[in-house]
Formats: C-alpha cells, sequence, structure tokens
C-alpha cells in the first residue's frame, strides 16, 4: 500500500482514467503519465503512485501496452469495475438512507466501502430500489456508462452558445466536488456557455438566469450532454 492509499483506490482511479470521458489519453504524444496522473488525482507522490503501479502490473492487474502505458488486464478492469460499482452503492446508501450529502457521500463511500462484501452491496442494492446511478450521475452499471461515454464530453469543449445538461461530476478532487454543488452545477442542470477565455483559464456559463465563471479544472471535471 502507497501512502495509506489500497489496490482498490488505485484501480477505481485508472478506471476513471482509462476510458474516454476520463482525462487519461495515453495515445497523445506528450501526455502526462499515466503514474503522473494517479498521483495527482490520489495526492500522492509519483514515485509512491509509480512503486504501486509496478505492483500492480506483478499482480496482473494492469499491463504494458504499445506505448509502454499502463493500461488495465481483463482481471484487473473486471476487479476496477466491482470496486466502482460498490462505491457508487455506497454513496446511495450514504445519501438515500442516512442523510449525508452527496458530497460527503463521496468521502465517506471512500473510509468504509471496503467493509462491505459483494452480497452486502447486493442486498443494499436490492433495498434501495436498484438505483441506475451514484448522486455525482456516475452509472452503477459500468457497460452503460462506457456506452454512455460516447454521448458527453467536458465542459471544457464547448463552444460559446453551445447548451448543455450536466450529467456527471468528477469526484475525485473532494473540495472541487463541494464547489460544484456550492454553485448550483449538478447533475441535471441546464447550462449555456456564454463565453470562453483559455487565456483566463476559465468558461462563462449561463445558470438558473446567472452568468458565473467555471474554471479550468472545474470545466474539465464537469461532463455534459449537449442540448
Amino acid at each position: 500500500m502507497a501512502q495509506g492509499h489500497s489496490v482498490d483506490e488505485y484501480l477505481e482511479t485508472i478506471y476513471f482514467l482509462a476510458f474516454p470521458i476520463g482525462e487519461y489519453r495515453p495515445q497523445s504524444s506528450g501526455a502526462p503519465t499515466l503514474a503522473a496522473r494517479v498521483a495527482e488525482m490520489l495526492g500522492v507522490s509519483r514515485a509512491s503512485a509509480g512503486e504501486m503501479l509496478k505492483r500492480l502490473e506483478s499482480e496482473g492487474l494492469v499491463e504494458r501496452g504499445e506505448h509502454k502505458e499502463a493500461i488495465l488486464t481483463p482481471s484487473g478492469r473486471e476487479r476496477a469495475e466491482q470496486v466502482v460499482r460498490k462505491h457508487r452503492i455506497v454513496e446511495r446508501l450514504l445519501t438515500d438512507f442516512m442523510g449525508y450529502t452527496a458530497a460527503e457521500a463521496h468521502v465517506h463511500a471512500d473510509e468504509i466501502g471496503e467493509s462491505f462484501s459483494e452480497d452486502m452491496i447486493e442486498r443494499i442494492s436490492e433495498r434501495l430500489g436498484h438505483p441506475d446511478r451514484c448522486p455525482h450521475g456516475w452509472p452503477v452499471d459500468t457497460d452503460f456508462e462506457q456506452a454512455e461515454n460516447q454521448e458527453l464530453a467536458p465542459l471544457a469543449d464547448l463552444a460559446p452558445g453551445a447548451r448543455a445538461e450536466i450529467v456527471r461530476l468528477a469526484e475525485h478532487d473532494g473540495d472541487l466536488l463541494h464547489w460544484f454543488y456550492d454553485e448550483g452545477l449538478v447533475p441535471g442542470a441546464a447550462i449555456e456557455v456564454r463565453a470562453a477565455t483559455p487565456a483566463a483559464g476559465h468558461v462563462t456559463v449561463r445558470l438558473n438566469g446567472a452568468e458565473r465563471a467555471v474554471g479550468e479544472k472545474a470545466a474539465a471535471g464537469l461532463f455534459v450532454r449537449r442540448a
């Protein structure tokens, strides 16, 4: 374990970065390495992330691709998908049954998620009526998630004048996640891009009749469906 983060937490992070809706694109020349991106998202050193990636590779959960990038093996992807599904159901338990806010639920789900067995997760899902999404808009069914990825884009990719609905919120930065909710930038909200100012590092959106600036990092973590 590196700096308190478990194998499952690393797999969950790699899973998020591995698909088009995420932020890791190893085929792009000059793109940050997976170790750098994982380290940034988990708040650990690049050396710690690299050490864990080597461990995951030795355990057959990660392999090196054509360009030496680290990618999930079939067994690694299967385990990652189980971790992701469990996390999202636990978040719904915390919001729907225990009264936590959506932003709080993400933090506590990380803390307690590994204590639930697969049987417990199935029972929780059944008691909750088999929720189809976590509080932040991510599908519980990972196959559906990956299919839906093709319909979505980060807010940062939209041009001025574009209208869209927020579908998912990036979860890995707790402070940013709280900011989304404080600003009303939540799943289901309709927005319009009023201006994009790359030099200033933000876009201006119209939401609920008011305009507000959304920083570059936030705009990259708001996944939307164009109207």
